[in-house]
């Protein structure tokens, strides 16, 4: 038996939501002065009104070690863990501790992974897929751990922005930059970086354009599309990620495409109709 844990950031599918393999740890979210669990009680609409009203900057804080003990528990004696980039949370350190203190209570010969994604949102999901894929495959522990530490290794994570308000918030941005971006309608493509950072690849004046050039830079990073799922994640903008999967119908065949709406984190990172691409 296996059992396959993401962090809150990482958006489950409904049928993942209902494999028995999976299940969430939850991160918790604080903007102007709430906190908000990100779970199944999630409010988007209550949570993007409360970003949009606040003059701070919406944080997010990671799962205490003991959650993710406890989350190692049960029958299964494969456990991985996948969770946010080491770079933008203390969601790894926190489950890689919480393994530490599982080993320290119990004596049982489980055998524990921790996946560092160096990514995000969709970016987990993929990952999480991944194991499932290699586990359900019959191979052993140690191969699906190399595996899957491969297959982050070549992974890529996009996205593009509305706003840059939760970027100016939060000190990456000037706010003469911010201002200028805004007024010029300038569109920041961003990504990750091999070390799972934020980086910039690009820009472009409007949404519409900037899409077309994350596209673009994808496309011109992935090889062997066909045999590849990529994973599109929208923030409360369900027909621009149907625009973004048409655009890269167009000039790439994968696998599979699949669609999903950002919960609590990636909505905080995301905001109000940005949209995340992982492959």
């Amino acid at each position: 038996m296996y059992k396959i844990i993401v962090d809150s950031c990482g958006e489950l599918p409904e049928e993942l939501k209902k494999d028995g393999h999976f299940m969430t740890v939850s991160l918790e979210l604080e903007v102007g002065g709430a906190r908000i669990r990100d779970d199944e009680t999630f409010d988007q609409l209550d949570f993007l009104r409360r970003v949009k009203e606040s003059p701070d900057c919406p944080k997010s804080s990671c799962p205490a070690p003991e959650e993710y003990m406890r989350a190692y528990e049960g029958e299964a004696e494969h456990v991985y863990a996948v969770t946010l980039s080491d770079k933008l949370s203390g969601s790894y350190n926190s489950a890689a501790l919480g393994k530490s203190l599982y080993g320290e209570e119990h004596k049982d010969k489980k055998k524990i992974y921790v996946f560092n994604s160096r990514s995000a949102s969709v970016g987990e999901t993929l990952i999480g897929m991944k194991v499932q894929e290699y586990e359900e495959a019959g191979l052993p522990f140690e191969e699906i751990v190399a595996k899957t530490e491969a297959y982050i290794d070549e992974m890529n994570t996009y996205f593009v922005l509305e706003t840059l308000e939760t970027l100016r918030k939060n000190g990456r941005l000037t706010n003469l930059k911010a201002f200028i971006a805004n007024t010029l309608n300038i569109k920041p493509v961003m990504g990750s970086t091999d070390e799972g950072a934020i980086c910039q690849l690009d820009q472009a004046r409007g949404m519409n354009r900037a899409l077309e050039k994350m596209v673009a830079n994808m496309i011109s990073r992935t090889k062997e599309c066909e045999n590849k799922i990529l994973a599109i994640a929208h923030c409360n903008c369900p027909d621009r990620a149907v625009l973004v999967r048409e655009k890269i119908e167009k000039v790439a065949k994968f696998k599979k495409i699949i669609i999903i709406d950002t919960a609590g984190v990636s909505s905080m990172y995301a905001n109000d109709g940005g949209v995340i691409m992982a492959v």
